[in-house]
């Protein structure tokens, strides 16, 4: 969030793209889908969007041992141990 904002306040002062992103030592792809991802967003909403994410991949991977388990119980269910 700080760098899009300083490539915000770089912009604003007339630099193009490319120097902005050489400047805040990204490439202009990630300055473009950093904008496109988090340009609305401020730093809470941004943060909250981050925790999400990762209870998310959390969550996937208890559905993932789940199934795991499932699984195995299945195969000693039909004998095939």
């Amino acid at each position: 969030m700080r760098k899009l904002r300083e490539a915000a306040r770089l912009l604003a002062e007339g630099k193009q793209v490319p120097e902005v992103s050489k400047h805040l030592e990204i490439s202009e792809q990630t300055h473009h889908r950093w904008r496109k991802q988090f340009g609305g967003l401020k730093a809470n909403d941004a943060k909250r969007l981050k925790e999400l994410a990762h209870e998310n991949t959390r969550l996937k991977r208890i559905v993932a041992d789940k199934e795991l388990e499932i699984d195995a119980l299945r195969e000693v269910a039909k004998g095939n141990f």
